[in-house]
């Protein structure tokens, strides 16, 4: 596997298992399951897995649908995904580090992200990010 610096995926090499974890993104902020999304593709659940996870790399027409199904455009699921030039940062412009995608395409991330978008309170926000913060120095040093 072919790594750019910040860890993002070299489009040439790796963007189907980037497209998989926007497709698992989606699904699951959807609330839909492998199940149903397997379903309204007319397969069964462990290829949707094969998809996610980039075992299986997914074609365009199968794409299309998927992009349906889960109510956005194509394009949704090649956002801020490698672009096959590393930019001197290491990350395209606008591009979110692959951390970020990382975690937004765990099922506790989304979680996380949508519960804390619900709280209006500024200053509350800003409590909840310094005592995660804390934590996180507690565990030890940044890894990424």
């Amino acid at each position: 596997m072919t790594v750019l610096a910040g860890g993002a995926y070299n489009a040439f090499v790796m963007p189907h298992k980037y497209v998989g974890s926007r497709v698992r993104m989606r699904r699951i902020m959807l609330g839909m399951s492998q199940e149903k999304l397997g379903e309204a593709l007319g397969l069964t659940f462990q290829q949707v897995q094969k998809y996610e996870k980039g075992t299986n790399r997914v074609g365009a027409s199968r794409l299309q649908q998927i992009s349906e199904i889960l109510q956005v455009p194509v394009s949704f699921l090649f956002e801020g995904g490698p672009s096959g030039v590393a930019s001197a940062g290491g990350f395209s412009e606008g591009t979110s580090p692959a951390y970020v995608s990382d975690f937004l395409a765990t099922s506790e991330g989304l979680a996380l992200t949508r519960a804390f978008t619900r709280i209006s309170d500024a200053k509350l926000r800003r409590s909840i990010v310094e005592m995660v913060e804390q934590i996180a120095v507690r565990e030890g040093p940044d890894k990424r």
